[in-house]
């Protein structure tokens, strides 16, 4: 289980759980215990009250004139029962819920007037709560021991336990789930500060932010603090890194003219091969040093999402060059994109990442070049279609690979598509390469953010 969410969610059901059951476990039992003191409480009072209307007559016989009053008592078998024994006189009386049955007491020694408590078996085959008492009583020979006993059925407190138990289910339930709920709003509520981080990660990693801003608990304010040290350093770097490209592509920018000049001379001069291929030379550095210029514009951070550019006028500048081009003169170039569809991709890298497609595709057209918006599973999606030879399925994997160049007869340098999938990934644009069936190639650009003009 990989959810910390679902970790201490679990950790709080089974808690709540065990604990409320612990809980209930030990409210039955101080139920019960209490039971069995007010039970106790009851045998006494009863003992002492047959204790009290006891009387050995004339005759040397026991009598009980006042007979208890619970109806238990009167009842066969009714659960509540009583006996008075004369041990000298083996006399024995006995209460009418006893019926046939006769307890059966232990003989034992305890001193008179004490309670003793015990269990034994009672009218068919129950278990009975026994009290007993040794009280002395007046008789026309002297006094005489008599032995009073109390009982009840302890299936009756099993069945009030049971009953208590039942009853109170249903109210452990609600504050089990209150507890759990409980547990989970806490829960909810206390990773919200986590989540706050993922967001703001989420936003820079969409390069929305360059720092992870809020206010946030304590706990959290190190991780939030290292997390910014951390992009500080980055983005140091990273400056550190384009500067450093850039000065280099900018240092050969001049040695390059130099050089291209220097065929230009050598071709006047009649040395056209050499020059051919000082020319060359030239033209490959050249697009190296540009390629690396726009690399080292794409660095990871949120300047890149700071300003937008407008899809239709980028497309019709791009094709009213390629119009001027003797390549993109003779083609029919057929716009279809509407006036609305604002992206958030910066203007001059928006203006690479479909000129090098446009440029490509007019240099492989044969008559026509199509252009096209579509609006699809919430994207924006700029396809680009031409009626040239297309590629096999080699050639499209190896297409955007830098320097690739599928037919040499063909000016090019082989990094325009490279340098489409650069500024594609460095986007998260979905760039995708393939052949129509009619024949020709499809360049699908699918963007993920966009918004409408301004009316």
């Amino acid at each position: 289980m990989h959810s910390i969410r679902s970790r201490f969610f679990l950790v709080s059901v089974a808690s709540v759980l065990l604990a409320l059951t612990m809980a209930s476990l030990a409210f039955i039992e101080l139920f019960r215990a209490n039971l069995e003191r007010r039970v106790d409480q009851e045998l006494t009072n009863h003992i002492n009250n047959i204790a009290g209307a006891l009387r050995v007559t004339k005759d040397d016989q026991l009598a009980l004139p006042k007979t208890p009053t619970d109806l238990r008592f009167q009842m066969p078998y009714g659960g509540l029962y009583w006996q008075a024994e004369d041990d000298v006189r083996k006399q024995t009386l006995r209460s009418p819920s006893l019926w046939d049955y006769v307890l059966d007491l232990p003989v034992d020694v305890h001193e008179s007037g004490e309670i003793h408590r015990y269990h034994l078996k009672g009218p068919d085959d129950s278990d009975l709560i026994v009290q007993e008492r040794k009280v002395i009583l007046a008789a026309p020979e002297g006094e005489r021991e008599i032995r009073i006993a109390a009982a009840i059925d302890a299936a009756e407190l099993t069945k009030a336990g049971g009953e208590f138990a039942r009853d109170m289910l249903p109210y452990a339930a609600a504050l089990a789930i209150f507890l759990i709920a409980a547990s989970l709003a806490q829960l909810t509520y206390g990773l919200r500060p986590i989540s706050s981080v993922s967001e703001g990660l989420n936003r820079i990693r969409e390069r929305k932010a360059d720092r992870l801003t809020g206010r946030f608990p304590e706990e959290l304010r190190p991780v939030v603090e290292a997390v910014n040290r951390l992009l500080d350093s980055q983005s140091e770097i990273l400056t550190r890194a384009r500067a450093a490209a850039g000065d280099l592509a900018h240092g050969l920018k001049t040695p390059l003219t130099i050089l291209a000049n220097d065929a230009e001379t050598l071709r006047e001069k009649g040395e056209t091969e050499l020059a051919h291929e000082l020319a060359h030379i030239a033209t490959v550095m050249q697009a190296h040093v540009d390629r690396e210029l726009t690399r080292s514009r794409l660095a990871v951070n949120a300047e890149l999402h700071r300003s937008v550019s407008d899809l239709r006028n980028t497309v019709q500048t791009i094709v009213r060059t390629l119009r001027r081009t003797p390549l993109g003169e003779h083609l029919d170039w057929r716009i279809s994109v509407p006036a609305d569809i604002v992206l958030d991709v910066d203007p001059h890298d928006l203006h690479e990442l479909i000129g090098n497609i446009l440029e490509n595709a007019s240099k492989w057209s044969q008559s026509w070049v199509s252009v096209r918006h579509v609006e699809t599973g919430g994207k924006t999606m700029l396809i680009v279609e031409d009626d040239g030879p297309g590629a096999d399925a080699e050639g499209i994997s190896l297409m955007t690979e830098r320097g690739m160049r599928l037919d040499t007869q063909k000016p090019g340098t082989g990094l325009g598509l490279a340098i489409v999938r650069d500024i594609a990934t460095a986007y998260e644009i979905d760039l995708r390469i393939e052949n129509r069936e009619e024949g020709g190639l499809r360049v699908t650009l699918g963007f993920r953010s966009t918004r409408c003009a301004a009316k």
